[in-house]
């Protein structure tokens, strides 16, 4: 796990070479994603329960991305869905999947396993895509968490939030946001206390 002060600097996008992301947006359904190689980003993906049909289905009129954004992580932190990802076991595999190729695929800075969805912020290696990131860590888990419960079927929602870090500033507001996050939901004292968070592996944790 690294510092904000280690971060990798924003590398230049070398755009005829195969391994490299391009800075460009995509989306595979509703929600477009911004790969831009080497630049923190913070990322929630969620349970495939997590939120209310009716919810995903729902449209707010003048509604911009941020506004929406901020409506569904509410309402994720209300705790909608099954919560499996609150059993320790399950946290482990997952927490495990993140740290597993820290210093290697990305930079792993700050992370928080919920009960129905998950935090990370994180820098990805220049030649490795954002999107390729988050499809191992949920095609990973989501065998291992099936195998683990005993269950079948879909675990993850396919689509993903992802936003990229604009400054320090910016950095040290989504760390801050990702590991308060338990507190905010009311489910621990300090974020030290929750088992799956970068924050008990901080000095002041």
């Amino acid at each position: 796990m690294t510092s904000p002060s280690s971060q990798p600097e924003r590398g230049r996008l070398v755009r005829d070479s195969p391994l490299r992301p391009t800075a460009e947006w995509h989306s595979r359904g509703r929600t477009p994603h911004w790969e831009a190689g080497d630049v923190p980003q913070s990322v929630i993906f969620r349970l495939a329960d997590s939120l209310p049909k009716a919810v995903l289905e729902s449209k707010m009129a003048d509604e911009t991305s941020a506004l929406r954004r901020g409506r569904f992580e509410s309402l994720l932190d209300a705790g909608h869905g099954e919560g499996v990802l609150a059993r320790s076991e399950v946290g482990a595999i997952v927490e495990g999947a993140l740290l597993h190729f820290d210093g290697a695929r990305y930079a792993l800075h700050a992370w928080c396993v919920m009960p129905n969805h998950v935090h990370v912020l994180f820098t990805p290696a220049s030649t490795v895509a954002l999107s390729s990131i988050v499809h191992s860590w949920k095609s990973f888990t989501a065998k291992a968490i099936n195998v683990a419960l005993g269950r079948q079927g879909r675990l993850w929602c396919e689509e993903y939030f992802d936003r990229a870090i604009r400054d320090g500033e910016h950095f040290e507001r989504a760390r801050s946001y990702i590991e308060e996050n338990p507190v905010k939901a009311g489910l621990c004292t300090t974020p030290a206390d929750w088992p799956s968070s970068s924050a008990r592996m901080r000095p002041e944790g």
